[in-house]
């Protein structure tokens, strides 16, 4: 070879001195790799024109029949080897793509190693020992010993992988080369792996192994999923938990989560019976996640984090299947309308979560769409439930970025899902509240970042609007989302800054700082517009600040608020009478311009002032200082009732405005201040029998602590208001429903109704055409 090298050089002119350093150091790597590919290219050549012949046509561009002249005439065929080898260039020879012919008088008897009953054999280097030559020429020139049948079923895929990869190091020119002029020989993917996976196994895994790519090769052709396919896949995913059936179910399930859609994406399979496309739903979202995780066992460390073997190979090997298979899931969710199914596509995600956390984008928008479903008012209580248990996960189980970035998509979601708030979806939204407050207690640093961010922009509307004279500027933070973002904060703070679980676990809360700015947002809110025509949604948030009082102990004056409503025209003059319904203050924010100075609207205010009146200062009945508290309140109260009743003064001198002669309103008004005054003549009886002074911090903290608060004189008048009020909501609960079945009823009775009306008229039609 080097004299070969030399004579080309030779008849080139002068050599240069890159060309010798070339040789010298990289020509014999260059030359080894270029006949190890040669003799994957002549394998190649050889299957093509197998399958060729099979087919019954004739490839002229291949050599191939060396070895029948070997067989038929051994020194014609041995003459001709050498002519052909002879009259080759340089150039020629090394492109490869040819056989040696056979010896004179050699048979054609099988290797020694090849394995018997499957026509393969063994790839074997030759020792070289004294005759080096023999052995030299037939690795370097490319030669394969082997007949065109056994061509490439000896290959190992793994082998072969390992040689592409070292070349692209170690040679990147060449490996470019190779990829723009023979792109087929580096596109040996892992669909050629199958065979040569056979043959390295031990025998008690061949048999498998040969049962999985026999499967895989007979749906190879099929389109059409059958039910037979599924009843197949079902057995080898239950039975043997077959990754090659866990493929063809993923593929299968991809085109049946993109069934009816108007795009030019082609898929493997199709589906066109119902029955069919339900199976294989179901197949592909119970079992794909267990056979997934009987190769992946994710395995709970002590600190309650999920760990998956992501440094074994089988995870590398079914990545692509995990990402086809939760990409299909997510594709599906967003065009289900069947909500069992959707419960069970949302409960097939939750083994899923473990394995996506190396996935982040892909984890994002599973997250974007399962808090889509979640925060749907049209979804059932169930669904919307199983979706926040796969939130949940994600946020139990994630790092601190992805539990930020899963609080930042629940509360957007939140704030979507409260825009419309009817009798009909509130207790959704509820739902949502509660749901997303447990989210924030997962990890409370976590959860006091992004809660002061979001109450940093809830301030940053009030404040615009407080600034901006425009008469649409109020309506940033007098709608439905603003006044539920305040009360989702407010619940959020009294489940986690609870007093009595500081002191069980002697250690404050890190989101105890923020109940100080979420109270002045929510004062701020409360007096904005100060009209009657607002007083519900200020009704709405005093309930928010009260729960916040009762669950931290904080106290907020809430009473001038309160009081303010009191103080308003609507309350202190004579109302009209109407035959409008009683204001549900539960559902409503705003009143109707129609509701202005009637009786039922003056009734309702009366109604939510006694009641949230009561629910503040019961919360300071055992107080200590409760005398103290309620004496300004009280006061107030009663000149109000001498104002409202015209027995004051100032009411006798101004004609036709005697008070409001509401006595339902003044009558519970009347009864609170008893009560006010009953249970502060309660404490001071108690009081003047202690001995210790006001300095003495606990002392005061231990006054009546082991006394119930339903025992007081306000706390059982409280707790006597709320049952009549429960039992009244029940009454009206039960109500709307009866009107619900009433209406469908008749919506059933028409629609029926109108189809009876359609059937006579086509029987008519009918006999008419029969006269004709």
């Amino acid at each position: 070879m080097p004299t070969l090298t030399l004579s080309t050089h030779a008849r080139m002119g002068r050599i240069k001195k890159s060309t010798r350093k070339f040789e010298k150091n990289h020509l014999k790597d260059t030359l080894e790799r270029r006949k190890d590919f040669s003799k994957i290219k002549q394998r190649y050549q050889a299957k093509a024109k197998k399958k060729a012949k099979s087919a019954g046509q004739n490839d002229d561009g291949t050599i191939g029949a060396a070895g029948d002249q070997g067989a038929t005439g051994g020194a014609e065929a041995n003459g001709a080897g050498v002519g052909l080898v002879g009259d080759m260039s340089v150039e020629d020879f090394f492109q490869g793509g040819f056989e040696v012919p056979r010896e004179k008088g050699r048979k054609a008897s099988r290797p020694k190693n090849m394995v018997v009953g499957t026509g393969k054999r063994k790839r074997i280097e030759v020792d070289g020992g004294d005759d080096g030559c023999s052995s030299t020429t037939s690795r370097e020139s490319g030669v394969a010993v082997s007949t065109s049948s056994e061509s490439g079923a000896g290959y190992d895929f793994d082998t072969h992988k390992e040689d592409l990869d070292a070349l692209a190091e170690k040679d990147p020119e060449f490996y470019n080369f190779l990829k723009e002029n023979d792109a087929e020989l580096l596109g040996f993917t892992a669909e050629n792996k199958g065979h040569s996976e056979t043959e390295g196994a031990p025998k008690k895994k061949r048999k498998k192994l040969q049962e999985d790519i026999a499967l895989d090769d007979e749906d190879e052709d099929e389109t059409e999923v059958t039910a037979a396919m599924v009843n197949k896949w079902r057995v080898a995913l239950t039975e043997s938990k077959s990754l090659r059936a866990m493929r063809q179910v993923v593929l299968a399930f991809r085109a049946a989560a993109h069934v009816n859609e108007d795009d030019s994406k082609e898929y493997k399979y199709t589906i066109s019976d119902s029955d069919v496309y339900h199976n294989l739903l179901v197949l592909a979202l119970k079992h794909v996640p267990e056979v997934l995780n009987h190769h992946l066992p994710a395995e709970e460390t002590n600190s309650g984090k999920i760990r998956v073997p992501t440094e074994s190979k089988k995870y590398h090997t079914l990545i692509p299947l995990l990402k086809s298979h939760t990409s299909s899931v997510l594709h599906l969710l967003t065009t289900l309308s069947d909500f069992p199914t959707l419960k069970l596509t949302l409960s097939s995600l939750l083994p899923l979560v473990p394995y996506l956390f190396s996935f982040k984008k892909l984890l994002r928008g599973l997250v974007k769409t399962v808090v889509d479903i979640w925060s749907d008012p049209s979804c059932p209580e169930a669904t919307r439930i199983t979706a926040f248990l796969v939130i949940r996960k994600v946020a139990v189980t994630g790092d601190s970025g992805l539990k930020e970035a899963t609080l930042k998509i629940t509360y957007q979601g939140l704030v979507k899902g409260s825009r419309v708030t009817t009798v009909r979806t509130i207790q959704g939204i509820n739902l949502m509240k509660n749901s997303a407050t447990e989210l924030w207690g997962l990890d409370q640093k976590i959860g006091y970042t992004t809660g002061f961010n979001f109450i940093r922009q809830l301030a940053i509307h009030l404040r615009a609007s407080i600034t901006n004279n425009s008469k649409e500027s109020y309506k940033t933070v007098y709608n439905w989302q603003y006044v539920h973002s305040l009360d989702f904060w407010s619940r959020v703070l009294s489940a986690h800054c609870d007093s009595l679980k500081e002191a069980q676990t002697a250690k404050g809360s890190p989101l105890r700082p923020l109940i100080y700015p979420v109270v002045q947002v929510t004062l701020g809110a409360m007096r904005l517009i100060p009209t009657a025509q607002y007083f519900p949604l200020r009704f709405q948030l005093i309930r928010a600040l009260v729960r916040i009082s009762r669950a931290t102990g904080t106290y907020i004056p809430l009473a001038p608020a309160l009081i303010e409503v009191l103080s308003s025209t609507e309350m202190k003059k004579k109302p009209k009478s109407t035959t409008l319904k009683p204001i549900d203050f539960s559902t409503a924010i705003r009143a109707s311009k129609l509701y202005l100075r009637t009786r039922v609207y003056q009734d309702g205010l009366g109604e939510q002032v006694v009641e949230l009146l009561g629910d503040c200062f019961v919360l300071w009945a055992k107080s200590i200082a409760f005398p103290e508290l309620a004496l300004p309140v009280t006061v107030t109260l009663k000149r109000w009732l001498r104002e409202v009743s015209g027995s004051s003064t100032k009411s006798k001198t101004k004609k036709g405005k005697a008070g409001n002669r509401n006595g339902k309103v003044n009558t519970a008004i009347g009864l609170l201040v008893q009560k006010f005054e009953a249970n502060a003549k309660w404490v001071e009886e108690r009081r003047a029998k202690v001995d210790y002074a006001v300095s003495d911090r606990a002392g005061v903290e231990g006054f009546l602590r082991e006394e119930e608060w339903e025992k007081t004189p306000l706390g059982a008048f409280v707790m006597g208001q709320r049952k009549l009020r429960g039992e009244k909501e029940r009454l009206v609960e039960e109500g709307r429903r009866e009107d619900e079945r009433k209406r469908k009823g008749a919506g059933r009775g028409e629609s029926d109704g109108d189809q009876a009306n359609e059937w006579s008229e086509e029987s008519e039609s009918g006999d008419d055409d029969h006269e004709m």
